[in-house]
């Protein structure tokens, strides 16, 4: 589970992570990074509308996430915002799916970051 630090709290990271960060898409989820510069440890947020179902599902694929980040939140630089914004085609998808994805893109936008 992701700690307190490791959260966006506020609608205004939330909106300047999606306007200004570096966008990466998938069938499942799509991921904005934006890089800070600040020395401080890297912050998820989520995006889960109702398009992806019940709030059962909704909090089932929010919990799988964290997970997700959890696990890879020592290959993420400190100072980095990233937003996951969950697609519909995310409330079918197994753990290793939403796994394989989210780490996809970490990874590209990792790789994105480093070359500019």
């Amino acid at each position: 589970m992701l700690a307190r630090p490791h959260r966006l709290t506020r609608g205004t990271d939330y909106k300047s992570v999606v306007r200004r960060g570096v966008r990466c898409g998938g069938a499942r989820v799509i991921s904005s990074m934006l890089v800070t510069g600040e020395a401080r440890e890297p912050r998820f947020g989520f995006i889960i509308s109702k398009q992806v179902g019940t709030a059962v599902i909704r909090n089932t694929v929010r919990r799988r996430l964290k997970a997700v980040c959890a696990a890879a939140l020592a290959d993420v630089p400190e100072g980095t915002d990233i937003v996951i914004r969950a697609l519909p085609a995310s409330a079918t998808a197994t753990f290793a799916e939403l796994n394989a994805d989210v780490t996809r893109c970490l990874a590209r936008l990792n790789r994105e970051r480093v070359s500019s």
